[in-house]
């Protein structure tokens, strides 16, 4: 459903470091830089860019706005949320684990990057 994913920084150098860091523990390659300074990463067919906003005024993040990357599983979910943290981020909500909700058991990691907006790992668990 959706092509790809673009989120605003005001310290692009800040957020490679942690988007190189979060997307390489489940895999992903850094990032590439545009001319026009934006971060472009391409991993599993999904694209997710970071850019200073377009029209100069400061990033901001969405209030009740969540972006959700898809984890093989709970390790994997793991890894991408101690990235996270040790490379800025900050964790929120309940602590990474399994959550039960009308979809099943998923297999839930919760962090804000260091602009502020909300990232989320998800696996969903084996039925049982």
């Amino acid at each position: 459903m959706f092509s790809h994913v673009v989120v605003g920084s005001n310290d692009i150098a800040r957020s490679k470091i942690f988007y190189d860091a979060l997307l390489g523990a489940v895999g992903g390659k850094p990032g590439m830089q545009d001319a026009k300074g934006r971060l472009i990463y391409a991993h599993n067919g999904a694209l997710l860019l970071v850019t200073p906003p377009i029209d100069g005024e400061p990033a901001t993040h969405a209030n009740g706005g969540t972006i959700g990357f898809a984890m093989t599983g709970p390790a994997q979910a793991d890894a991408w949320h101690a990235a996270g943290v040790a490379n800025g981020g900050t964790a929120i909500e309940d602590p990474p684990g399994v959550r039960q909700g009308g979809a099943g058991a998923l297999y839930l990691a919760y962090l804000r990057d260091p602009d502020g907006n909300k990232l989320c790992a998800l696996h969903r668990m084996p039925a049982a």
